[in-house]
C-alpha cells in the first residue's frame, strides 16, 4: 500500500497517441508512476490516434516502448500485464466534428465503471497548428463545462510568435478556465532545476548575498550535441531562440531571478516568476547586434564521426537561414538585478550535452594578503548542472598546504549517485496534472511576457538575412560572435567539466 495520498480517480486521453512523445516519454513516465504507486486507484488511459489499432496491439506497441526507453526496464514485465489493462485505444480522426462524440461515451462508460465522475485529463501531443480546433472540439463536449474535473495539457511551443499565443490563450479563455489549462515544459520538471528552489529559499548562506552588491554576472548554457534529429521540418519554423531560449531558458532565468515566495501555492510561484519576465529589458531593434548572437552549424566531424551540416539535413531548405545557436545578454531591471548581465547560450551539434547555470560572484578583495596569493584569486562560483547529471558545485578559495600563502580554488560538489533512479521530468508534471497542482506550468500571462521579450530580436533575424551562414563547426562551442559579446564585457563562457 502507498504511504501518500494518490491522485483522484482519472481518466486520461493521449491525442497522439501512436505518435512519438507517447511512445518515448508519456507512457513509460506513466507505467513508472503505476510501479511507484502514485497513478489513482481508479484510472484509464486512452491513446487517440489515426494509426489503426485495436487495443491489443496498441499495448503490445507501448510495451516495446517501455521495455526501451522506460528507467525501469528490469521491472517492466512484472507490472505491465495489470497496468495494460488500463490501457485502450480510439481510432479517430481528430481533425473530425462527429468523432468527438465517442470520447463523451468513454467518460460515461467509465463513470459507470468505477461509481464516480473522473478527472478528465486531455494531453495534446500533437502539431501545434492541430492543437487551436482540438480544443474548439472539445470545449463543445458537455464533460468539459466542469472546471475541477476537466484539464487540457498542451505541449510546447504555445504559440508561433506573440500574435499566435495571444490568439491561442484568447481561444481558451472563451471556452475554459485558467485553471483548466496546463501549460507544459519538461525542463521545469526536472529535479535539478527543482532543486533551485530548494537551493535558494531552503538555505540562509545564499539569498543575503543572491543580489546585484555580491553577484558580477549569470551565464545560463543549453547545450546539444545532436543535429537535428530527423525534425528538420519543424526545427525550420522554429530555430534555436524559439525552440529553447522563449520558453526552457527563460524560465531558468526566472527561478534565478525571482524574489522569495510566500508559499509554494502555484500561483504565489508564478506571480513572482511573471515579476521577472516583465522586469528583463527589452531590447530594441536597431540594437539586436549588440546584445543577440545568431548561429548555423556546417557540415563536419562530430566526435569522430562526419555529420551533415543543418542545411544539408532532412527536410531542410538547402538555402536555409535558421539558427541552430543563439546566444543573448539580458538585463533585469529591477532592485536586485539592475545592471547584472545575464548571459545565455543554446545550440546544437556544440562541444558537450550539457545544460548548467554559473552564478559568478564579484572577487573579494585581496588587499591583505601577499603578493603570492593574489596571483591564484579568484571569485567565488555557484554552478547547477540540469543535464546530463544533477550537480551543485560551489567554489570558494582555501590555503595551499605549505610554507608560504598560496591559495588554490577548491571546490564542493553535490551530485547524488542514486539519481539514475529519480523521477523523470514527464513523471513529475503528469502527476502534478493529475492532482490539480499548476506550479510547474506556465500561465498565460507568463506565455505572452516570454513573447514579448524575443520578439524584437525574431523580427530583426528574420527581416536581415544573416551573411555567413553556416558559421560554426560541429564540436565547436557555437560562433566566434558569441565569445565577442562576452569579451566585451572582459567575461568568457564557462564550461563545466563534469565530476568524476
Amino acid at each position: 500500500m502507498a504511504n501518500h495520498k494518490k491522485p483522484p480517480a482519472s481518466l486520461i486521453f493521449i491525442f497522439g497517441g501512436s505518435g512519438d512523445l507517447n511512445y518515448r516519454k508519456l507512457s513509460p513516465a506513466l507505467y513508472n508512476l503505476f510501479i511507484d504507486d502514485w497513478m489513482p486507484e481508479k484510472f484509464g488511459i486512452v491513446g487517440i490516434g489515426r494509426s489503426p489499432y485495436n487495443d491489443e496491439d496498441y499495448r503490445v506497441r507501448l510495451f516495446n516502448g517501455i521495455r526501451q526507453f522506460s528507467r525501469r526496464k528490469d521491472e517492466a514485465d512484472g507490472h505491465w500485464a495489470e497496468f495494460s489493462k488500463h490501457v485502450s485505444y480510439l481510432q479517430m480522426d481528430a481533425e473530425k466534428d462527429g468523432d468527438y462524440g465517442k470520447i463523451a461515451e468513454i467518460v460515461k462508460a467509465k463513470e459507470a465503471e468505477i461509481g464516480e465522475h473522473p478527472n478528465v485529463l486531455f494531453y495534446l501531443s500533437v502539431a501545434p497548428q492541430l492543437m487551436p480546433d482540438i480544443a474548439k472540439k472539445l470545449g463543445a463536449l458537455n464533460i468539459c463545462s466542469e472546471t475541477s474535473t476537466t484539464r487540457l495539457v498542451f505541449e510546447k511551443p504555445f504559440g508561433h510568435d506573440l500574435k499566435s499565443a495571444h490568439e491561442l490563450n484568447q481561444l481558451l479563455m472563451s471556452m475554459f478556465k485558467e485553471e483548466q489549462i496546463y501549460r507544459i515544459d519538461h525542463y521545469l520538471g526536472k529535479e535539478s532545476v527543482q532543486n533551485i528552489l530548494s537551493l535558494r529559499f531552503a538555505n540562509a548562506l545564499f539569498e543575503p548575498i543572491w543580489n546585484r552588491n555580491y553577484i558580477e554576472h549569470v551565464q545560463i548554457t543549453a547545450a546539444e550535441t545532436v543535429g537535428v534529429e530527423g525534425r528538420g521540418g519543424y526545427y525550420e519554423q522554429s530555430g534555436a531562440l524559439r525552440d529553447m531560449v522563449q520558453n526552457h531558458i527563460l524560465q531558468l532565468m526566472c527561478m534565478i531571478a525571482m524574489e522569495a515566495p510566500v508559499s509554494f501555492e502555484a500561483n504565489e510561484i508564478r506571480n513572482k516568476k511573471v515579476d521577472v519576465l516583465n522586469a528583463i529589458r527589452r531590447i530594441n531593434k536597431e540594437d539586436v547586434n549588440q546584445f543577440a548572437v545568431r548561429g548555423q552549424y556546417a557540415e563536419g566531424w562530430m566526435k569522430g564521426e562526419k555529420v551533415p551540416g543543418y542545411k544539408q539535413e532532412k527536410s531542410v531548405n538547402p538555402s536555409s537561414n535558421v539558427e541552430t545557436f543563439a546566444a543573448v545578454k539580458f538585463y533585469i531591471d529591477n532592485w536586485r538585478w539592475q545592471d547584472v548581465p545575464f548571459y545565455v547560450r543554446t545550440g546544437k551539434r556544440l562541444n558537450q550535452k550539457a545544460s548548467n547555470i554559473t552564478v559568478q560572484f564579484k572577487k573579494a578583495p585581496s588587499y591583505a594578503f601577499p603578493p603570492e596569493a593574489a596571483e591564484t584569486w579568484r571569485a567565488n562560483r555557484l554552478t547547477i548542472s540540469i543535464q546530463p547529471e544533477m550537480e551543485v558545485r560551489l567554489r570558494f578559495q582555501a590555503k595551499k598546504a605549505g610554507q608560504s600563502m598560496t591559495l588554490a580554488p577548491v571546490e564542493m560538489i553535490y551530485n547524488p549517485r542514486d539519481n539514475a533512479n529519480e523521477p523523470e521530468a514527464y513523471e513529475t508534471l503528469l502527476l502534478d496534472v493529475m492532482e490539480g497542482n499548476q506550479t510547474l506550468f506556465m500561465r498565460a500571462d507568463q506565455v505572452e511576457a516570454a513573447w514579448k521579450i524575443v520578439m524584437p530580436i525574431l523580427e530583426t533575424w528574420e527581416t536581415r538575412a544573416p551573411g555567413n551562414f553556416p558559421n560554426y563547426s560541429p564540436d565547436s562551442w557555437g560562433p566566434e560572435d558569441a565569445d565577442a559579446l562576452i569579451a566585451k564585457d572582459g567575461l568568457n563562457w564557462i564550461t563545466i567539466q563534469p565530476a568524476p
